[in-house]
C-alpha cells in the first residue's frame, strides 16, 4: 500500500511597485531568500494573473504594496477582496537609490524586505464604501471652486483695463454681482476688431463661465450632502 504524501508550501511575503501601466512584484520566502520576480500589467486581468503567480510560488503570508493611495490602489482592493493582507509601503529610501539605481525589481524587493522585517505595517487607506466616494465628489467640487475662483479674478482684471464706458456699466459692488451683469452682455461679434466689443465678449464668456461652475458647485454639494450626513 502506497502512501502519498503533501509537501506544504512555503510561506513568502510579496513585494509591488506599482507604476501606471505596469506592476513588478517579488517573492521573498520566510528567510529573505529571493524566490522570483516578474511584471504584470496594471490591469483586472494583470491582478489576477499577479495572485495566481504568488499563489504558485508559496502560501501568502502578506503583500506589500506601493503607493497605495495612487497606481496601486486598483492591486490593494483587488488582493484585499481576495483576503489577502495588504500593506502600504512607502517609497525606498533616498540613499538605496543612490547605492543601487533606479530599477522597478530593486523597489519591489526593497518593498518585500520592508514586510519581511515588520518596518512596513500599515493598512492601505480605505477607497472603498463611502468615504472613498465623498473624496472623490470632492475633488471635482473642489477643481470646480478653483476654475471659479480663477475665472472671478480674470473678469476682475478684464474689467480695470476695459473701455471706461463698459466699466463704469458694470457697477455692481461685489465680484459674483459684476458677474451677472457681465453674463448680460450682448457683444456685437461682427465688430470684434473693436476693443470695447472684445472687451464685451470676454467679460460674457467669463461670466458664463462663472454661471456654469457655480451650477455644477451646486449639484456636487447636493449630490455631498447626503453622503456626509450619512457619516454622522
Amino acid at each position: 500500500m502506497s502512501i502519498t504524501t503533501t509537501v506544504a508550501q512555503p510561506w513568502i511575503v510579496g513585494g509591488v511597485d506599482a507604476h501606471k501601466d505596469t506592476h513588478h512584484a517579488v517573492v521573498l520566502d520566510g528567510h529573505g531568500i529571493r524566490l522570483a520576480d516578474r511584471a504584470f500589467p496594471a490591469t483586472l486581468v494583470g491582478y489576477q494573473q499577479l495572485l495566481n503567480w504568488l499563489r504558485s510560488v508559496g502560501s501568502i503570508d502578506r503583500v506589500g504594496v506601493e503607493s497605495t493611495g495612487s497606481y496601486g490602489a486598483g492591486l490593494a482592493r483587488f488582493l484585499e477582496s481576495q483576503q489577502i493582507r495588504v500593506l502600504e509601503v512607502n517609497m525606498p529610501h533616498a540613499h538605496i537609490r543612490a547605492k543601487k539605481g533606479k530599477d522597478d525589481l530593486i523597489d519591489a524587493e526593497a518593498t518585500a524586505r520592508k514586510v519581511l522585517s515588520g518596518e512596513a505595517s500599515a493598512l492601505p487607506k480605505v477607497t472603498t464604501g463611502v468615504i472613498e466616494s465623498i473624496r472623490l465628489l470632492r475633488i471635482a467640487r473642489e477643481s470646480a471652486v478653483k476654475a471659479r475662483s480663477v475665472a472671478l479674478v480674470q473678469l476682475q482684471d478684464v474689467l480695470i483695463t476695459a473701455p471706461v464706458a463698459l466699466r463704469e456699466s458694470i457697477n455692481a459692488k461685489g465680484g459674483r454681482g459684476k458677474s451677472s451683469q457681465c453674463a448680460k452682455l450682448r457683444p456685437d461679434t461682427t465688430r470684434l476688431s473693436e476693443p470695447a466689443q472684445a472687451a464685451k465678449m470676454t467679460l460674457r464668456s467669463l461670466a458664463k463661465r462663472i454661471e456654469t461652475l457655480e451650477e455644477e458647485i451646486a449639484v456636487l454639494d447636493g449630490q455631498l450632502d447626503p453622503l456626509v450626513m450619512a457619516l454622522m
